[in-house]
C-alpha cells in the first residue's frame, strides 16, 4: 500500500441501516428457534434409546473437536505466514 489510497469495498452503513439489519437477524433468530422448538415438541414416538443418546452425544464432541481444531489450525497458519504468496528470495527486502 505504497503511497495508494485506501479503498473500501464495502461501503460503511448508517446508523438506521445498522439497527435495521439487527432487527432482521433478530427477528429471523427468534423464528428459527420457534419452528425448531414447536418441531422439537410436535414430534411423537417411541423415546430415544440409550445407544442413541451416547451416538448422538459422540457425534456432537467429534464435531466439536473437528471444528475446533481446524480453526485453531486456520488462527495458527495465518499468525505465521503460512497464509502469504510465494515470494522468491531475491523479492525480499
Amino acid at each position: 500500500m505504497r503511497g495508494e489510497a485506501y479503498f473500501s469495498p464495502m461501503p460503511k452503513l448508517s446508523t438506521l441501516g445498522t439497527i435495521a439489519l439487527v432487527v432482521a437477524l433478530l427477528a429471523i433468530l427468534i423464528a428459527a428457534g420457534w419452528f425448531a422448538a414447536h418441531a422439537w415438541v410436535s414430534v411423537e414416538g417411541p423415546p430415544m434409546p440409550v445407544n442413541g443418546y451416547i451416538a448422538m452425544t459422540l457425534g456432537i464432541v467429534f464435531s466439536l473437536i473437528v471444528g475446533i481444531g481446524l480453526m485453531g489450525l486456520v488462527f495458527y497458519s495465518s499468525r505465521h505466514g503460512y497464509d502469504e504468496p510465494h515470494r522468491a528470495d531475491d523479492e525480499r527486502d
